[in-house]
């Protein structure tokens, strides 16, 4: 399966998603400099990257298992759901950070913070299910536009 990935330009990161041999989820790195000050203090931390994920597909982000322990955040909703209309080049993923370190913590730009895999959505059809079976795994293919348009960012579906 490929993806289409755009990198946003202005960061330094760099970091390009992929898997690791010893997992099988897509490690995502922070493209900011992030300070939180105290316990409590929240922020999205961008991630740098918009990508267009096929119909039918959904991508699930969650902390990695050592953010807590090394960053001193989570994730407050301790996952995140990227549906696949979220696929403008202004469509950032991004991180929510929760700081729950007590004097506050650091994010650097490049530390892996979270981590995604993709998977088939509920609106997914039988084809798109049986083409699934045979996938042998994602590829990458960086674009410079995504060519789709604007779904509105964080919670632009609504909150009823």
């Amino acid at each position: 399966m490929k993806l289409k990935i755009k990198f946003i330009p202005g960061k330094v990161s760099g970091f390009i998603p992929r898997i690791l041999d010893k997992g099988d989820w897509v490690d995502l790195a922070s493209d900011e400099y992030v300070k939180l000050d105290h316990k409590g203090d929240m922020k999205y931390i961008s991630l740098g990257i918009a990508m267009e994920i096929p119909k039918g597909y959904e991508a699930i982000v969650a902390p990695r298992s050592s953010t807590a322990k090394n960053f001193g955040f989570i994730m407050p909703n301790s996952f995140g759901v990227i549906d696949n209309s979220y696929c403008s080049d202004s469509d950032i993923w991004k991180c929510p950070a929760y700081c729950i370190k007590t004097g506050g913590t650091v994010i650097n730009i490049g530390d892996r913070i979270c981590q995604f895999r993709i998977q088939l959505s509920q609106k997914a059809t039988i084809w798109q299910k049986i083409k699934w079976l045979f996938t042998s795994g994602i590829e990458f293919v960086e674009v410079e536009s995504l060519n789709n348009p604007v779904r509105g960012g964080f919670g632009s579906t609504g909150i009823n």
